[in-house]
């Protein structure tokens, strides 16, 4: 899934290349620099000793970079300066920013893991080395369970959430940046950042960088479609002024006239989001009416409900379309009340009511926690989240005590967010989900019940390994079986999938069905012989006798009842003297 962002083009490496290159670049350095001084005025939220080691990370980036350009011809370091930027606007902590800035001297620049960890500690080198490993990830299949597959081992793969948001900040700087790229590069990125950066946003519920990154791909997924939108939206802006003021001013009086102390904020659909409704729904432009719709931000939790009702007092609500995501909040852990109201022009519009803490988690999601003190993993109290304040990016905080309670919520969310699956490739990069503590003979199981039952051995990343090794996000495992292998009963005690526990015992008592039936016929002719008689066969003028037998023995067919002789559910001479009667009538 490497996307090297606008490609970084790299100079000669010889050292007059080098000396020209940067010859060539120092009026392009001074702006590096200049972006780098823009980037230290938004870590003032750390203390003096973490902005030194941030200033050493971007030394050392910008040296590791040298010579290298974006293909709009800035220097490549400007690139991480802006995703770094983009980190400290989420308040992120040192290591996540210095994680940042050399997110990309593993892979371009031949940086190794040990030097990273002897120059700046082993935490941020494994933060690099983490987004490292998530750029080798191909994304080369559009299948919507594809994508559903690798955005879950992505989030599975990265065991630190810091490497995600970092990997957002990274694609979003891309997708700001894509000008200079052909077109066919433009719409595979554009494509993938919709189908598996996207969701995982909204997934982590940083809902600001979802919907910019879903702009960004629909402007150049569909650029013709995305410029008559948005005319139109316009437009309609125009239009609907007048009534969208109006409500306003009332949903204000209102506040007031019930001494409420509220935040309005009028608010947009995206052009994505009104070309997906008119699409699904089947709908013009003109027949989308919740194009406009409103904020409500309130101090307390309670006020949320006040609140709600003074607006229904005010407008009529829509029934049926009340949602209370405060009791039951989502996945991603959104807070808000929704309701729908029928304006003066009988037009339906949007209310969402939250607190000024629900309002920063649901647009900074995960991110917001590094903004607001936890106690482990409980809630934060609301008298601190008013402190605090409403606005995630003004919010200036001593963070200091705060990075070690970020530290307790990554120990917390230390992603999984799915807890309970593996994802694991197989040779030709399918994607497999099992569930945790799962071995090579349940991924075996998985493709197909012949190559469980037949699997004699197991490859995983091309180094062989035991049928019950545990297998981990990211491998590629290989099953080498052999025609004649069958599957072994000491198995059971390790394999986790209920496929593989199923098809194992299905095998073994097959197995035994087989063995037990052989039994049974050789203890029948043994019997018979006593009795001087050879066992009949099916297709002989006697096999009317075994009809005649098996309606006796209450068995469905002989094979069953030659089973049941073998096991010791039916007694062998008892069958043969019955069978010597029925072979002397016929």
């Amino acid at each position: 899934m490497a996307t090297r962002s606008s490609a970084a083009v790299q100079e000669p490496a010889s050292a007059g290349g080098r000396r020209a290159a940067k010859a060539a670049a120092t009026p392009r350095s001074d702006a590096a620099a200049a972006s780098f001084a823009a980037l230290t005025h938004k870590l003032d939220y750390l203390d003096a000793a973490d902005i030194k080691r941030v200033r050493d990370a971007y030394r050392f980036a910008d040296e590791a970079h040298l010579g290298q350009f974006r293909a709009s011809g800035e220097p490549y370091i400007t690139h991480p300066i802006a995703v770094a930027g983009l980190c400290a606007e989420w308040k992120l902590d040192a290591q996540a920013i210095m994680a940042a800035l050399m997110h990309d001297a593993m892979e371009d620049c031949g940086v190794t893991k040990p030097e990273l960890i002897e120059r700046f500690g082993a935490p941020t080198a494994d933060l690099v080395d983490g987004l490292t490993k998530l750029d080798k990830l191909q994304f080369s299949t559009r299948e919507e369970s594809q994508a559903e597959s690798f955005r879950k081992m992505l989030l599975a793969m990265a065991r630190d959430v810091r490497v995600i948001l970092v990997k957002l900040a990274d694609r979003l700087h891309n997708m700001r940046t894509m000008e200079a790229m052909t077109a066919d590069k433009r719409t595979r990125i554009a494509r993938e950042t919709l189908d598996i950066y996207a969701p995982i946003a909204h997934r982590l519920g940083l809902n600001q960088t979802y919907r910019e990154l879903q702009e960004l791909s629909f402007q150049h997924l569909r650029p013709w479609r995305h410029s008559a939108l948005s005319k139109a939206v316009q437009k309609a802006r125009g239009y609907r002024r007048d009534i969208v003021d109006r409500i306003q001013r009332d949903v204000e009086k209102g506040f007031a006239h019930n001494k409420l102390k509220v935040q309005v904020f009028g608010r947009e659909k995206t052009l994505f989001s009104i070309y997906r409704k008119m699409r699904e729904k089947h709908l013009t432009f003109a027949q989308v009416n919740d194009i406009f719709g409103f904020r409500i931000v309130v101090g307390t939790l309670p006020e949320c409900y006040l609140a709600l009702g003074v607006l229904h007092q005010l407008y009529k609500p829509l029934p049926g379309r009340f949602k209370d995501y405060i009791a039951i909040p989502k996945a991603n852990g959104y807070q808000s009340l929704h309701t729908t109201l029928v304006s003066p022009l009988g037009t339906a519009v949007e209310f969402q009511i939250r607190t000024e803490q629900m309002h920063a988690v649901a647009e900074k999601g995960i991110a917001a926690h590094w903004m607001y003190k936890t106690k482990g993993s409980g809630p934060v109290h609301v008298q601190e989240a008013q402190r605090l304040g409403a606005m995630w990016l003004q919010s200036l905080i001593d963070i200091q005590d705060e990075t070690r309670d970020a530290s307790e919520f990554l120990e917390h969310v230390k992603i999984d967010l799915f807890p309970d699956a593996v994802y694991v490739f197989t040779p030709k990069s399918k994607i497999l989900a099992l569930p945790r503590g799962a071995t090579p003979v349940d991924f075996a199981y998985a493709i197909h019940s012949d190559v469980g039952d037949h699997c004699v051995a197991a490859k995983i990343n091309g180094e062989p390994v035991a049928l019950r090794t545990e297998l981990r996000s990211g491998d590629v495992v290989e099953i080498v079986s052999a025609p004649g292998a069958k599957p072994n009963p000491a198995w059971l005690n390790f394999v986790r999938t209920g496929r593989a526990r199923s098809k194992i015992r299905h095998y073994l008592k097959t197995m035994e069905q087989e063995e037990s039936q052989e039994l049974g016929s050789k203890m029948l002719t043994q019997a018979l012989r006593a009795e001087g008689l050879t066992l009949p066969a099916d297709d002989t003028p006697e096999s009317g006798v075994w009809q005649q037998l098996t309606r006796w023995s209450g068995n469905r067919v002989r094979d069953e009842l030659l089973t049941d002789i073998g096991l010791g559910r039916k007694i062998a001479t008892i069958v043969a003297k019955r069978m010597a009667r029925l072979l002397g009538e016929h």
